[in-house]
């Protein structure tokens, strides 16, 4: 990997989830931010109030693990893929960018989070816990059944029920997946693998 510019100070660094994709927030980086950051996978600034690095997360526990550095074409900015570990803003907000409540990107990424949550920790009062629970084969039926009334919802020419038949059916499927071991991630890997194979032919 091409290492970044630091011959002009410091350089911009946009935080991004790994998995949702959204931008989280905005610090700068220099070179001793860098080595920081891959050495200890934690991500890490520098601070230009305080003229020192900083490790996000290291008072509030809100860290950032990084998942991925990747550098622009003129290795003057870096793009930071990570993993937030709690609110990314002193607000206590998902991101610098987003209000209180607020989850932007992916929210089917969101979703298998929430899934994965209520997983760790069941609650009796939680529908998700409690076909997590269940097991495959009772989740694997209202995969079934969800499939089924989005298949009458698209014969019937209804949009609109589509789309909540097949939200139904997507939520549903995420529950299968954790209940299998799998993830949407082995799913995106599989879609990925097979266009790339097709488009080497």
């Amino acid at each position: 990997m091409k290492e970044p510019d630091f011959s002009q100070g410091l350089i911009p660094a946009i935080v991004q989830d790994a998995e949702t994709h959204a931008v989280l927030m905005l610090g700068y980086m220099n070179s001793d931010a860098y080595q920081k950051t891959v050495e200890t996978g934690l991500v890490t600034f520098y601070s230009r109030s305080r003229q020192a690095l900083w490790t996000k997360g290291e008072t509030s526990g809100n860290y950032l693990r990084l998942v991925e550095l990747r550098i622009d074409c003129d290795g003057d900015a870096l793009l930071v893929r990570a993993l937030p570990h709690g609110p990314t803003c002193h607000r206590g907000t998902y991101s610098c960018l987003s209000e209180v409540g607020e989850l932007p990107g992916s929210f089917l990424a969101h979703l298998w989070r929430i899934v994965q949550e209520r997983a760790l920790s069941p609650s009796e009062s939680s529908y998700t816990a409690q076909l997590l629970q269940a097991g495959s084969a009772r989740i694997a039926q209202k995969v079934g059944e969800e499939a089924v009334e989005t298949l009458i919802a698209a014969l019937a020419q209804s949009p609109k029920a589509v789309e909540e038949e097949a939200a139904d059916l997507l939520y549903h499927l995420w529950l299968l997946l954790k209940s299998v071991g799998s993830s949407p991630e082995s799913i995106e890997r599989v879609l990925r693998e097979r266009h790339e194979r097709r488009s080497r032919v």
